[in-house]
């Protein structure tokens, strides 16, 4: 995919984007990385690309008493989606078992990334919730099924943002730690054998087909989600709240990083 009037690969365009956010808004990136379907594995050939970065600013800045923004949307168009979140917001939605977050940290597709984001991931690990995320991914599943699978006719597409959510819950009810981001290791690793012809032609499918076209709906795949989104719906229910409350390792992290 060209951009305008620049003739290097998108990983280059991307890293000279970075250096610009770096010098113009006086922040030091600390990870950037693909999200969304490009990092999932199933996007289409002209999705654009969602660059998402965390980045931290001088001491001084964390220091004074006035509201502070913590995030910086970059750039929008037809080709770069590009947004960031600062330490300060990363480290509390660390807290938080934010599943998005744990992508972020995890995707195949990284553009930048440092040393200390390496130290940073290793705590964060221990503020994974099981049921926070299982809550986060069996939501996303249930919304998108029922907002795009439930009509006679339906994009292919929208199987995967149900089917990819429902997987990662099976990740997490299996294994107890964050869920790979690429679409095709979760299939790989836990999904059902007799389920897999299913999505295998179901990938068929879509690949031959435009963004917009409908095609109608799969019976063992509508099977297959809403016996799922039963199970997780009361999975998630049933569980113990196991989020990590201390903020402590958090803190330590944080003020480290400030003081380098």
């Amino acid at each position: 995919m060209k951009y305008k009037d620049f003739d290097g690969t998108i990983q280059e365009l991307v890293q000279m984007k970075l250096k610009e956010i770096e010098e113009k808004e006086n922040v030091r990136i600390l990870h950037a990385v693909e999200s969304g379907s490009r990092a999932w594995g199933f996007a289409s050939p002209d999705s654009d690309y969602d660059v998402r970065f965390i980045y931290m600013r001088p001491m001084d800045h964390y220091l004074g008493l006035q509201a502070k923004k913590d995030f910086i949307d970059w750039e929008l168009d037809e080709t770069l989606d590009i947004n960031g979140w600062d330490l300060s917001k990363a480290l509390q939605h660390f807290h938080k078992s934010n599943a998005t977050l744990f992508e972020w940290s995890n995707s195949p597709v990284v553009y930048d990334t440092s040393p200390q984001w390496a130290q940073i991931r290793q705590i964060a690990g221990t503020y994974f919730s099981c049921k926070s995320t299982l809550y986060h991914y069996y939501g996303t599943a249930n919304s998108n099924y029922r907002e795009h699978l439930t009509s006679d006719m339906v994009k292919y597409k929208k199987y995967f943002y149900v089917l990819r959510p429902l997987l990662a819950c099976k990740w997490i009810e299996q294994k107890k730690c964050p869920p790979p981001v690429l679409f095709q290791n979760l299939v790989d690793e836990v999904l059902e054998e007799d389920m897999k012809p299913a999505v295998s032609d179901l990938l068929r499918k879509k690949v031959q087909m435009a963004e917009a076209d409908k095609a109608p709906r799969i019976d063992a795949l509508d099977d297959y989600i809403v016996d799922n989104l039963g199970h997780f719906k009361q999975l998630t229910a049933s569980m113990e709240d196991d989020r990590n409350s201390d903020w402590t390792a958090l803190n330590k992290v944080f003020i480290q990083m400030l003081s380098r």
